[in-house]
């Protein structure tokens, strides 16, 4: 059977490409769970119209990214850490911390997106990379002061 790839399949093949593939692996697998159509002139069309609004969704998503990483780009983060003897801090500033006080500055942040790759547990001045998107990262400066 021929069929018209959706989304990019391991092994076989790009989103848009016409492949061919036995009877029982497109009915029962491909097809079902959206990854593919039987290749006709209306799938194929589908197919062009699907992969063009995802490029409009993308370049939407890229574009409001890069303002975002703007935005972050501007901003100066303070944390306020209780300090023990020899100016050793308790606890630890960690991504939850940061994407919590960008929250404050109204700059909604996933966490995960932060990339604090120790916590910081001392004071200072920090540059804390952030990953927006595949093709956008920033960085914000953290101060971690007493």
């Amino acid at each position: 059977m021929e069929i018209i790839l959706r989304k990019n399949v391991d092994r076989l093949g790009d989103s848009g490409s016409r492949v061919r593939v036995k009877d029982g692996y497109a009915r029962n697998y491909l097809i079902p769970r959206g990854l593919a159509y039987e290749a006709t002139r209306a799938s194929l069309a589908m197919v062009n119209e699907e992969r063009k609004q995802a490029g409009i969704h993308e370049q939407r998503v890229y574009k409001q990214a890069a303002d975002l990483a703007a935005a972050i780009e501007k901003t100066s983060l303070t944390v306020k850490v209780l300090v023990g003897q020899d100016d050793k801090i308790f606890g630890a500033v960690t991504s939850q911390v940061i994407a919590d006080l960008l929250a404050e500055k109204g700059i909604q942040v996933d966490r995960r997106k932060i990339n604090v790759e120790e916590p910081i547990k001392a004071l200072g001045v920090f540059e804390i990379p952030i990953k927006l998107h595949a093709d956008v990262e920033t960085k914000v400066k953290v101060w971690v002061v007493k």
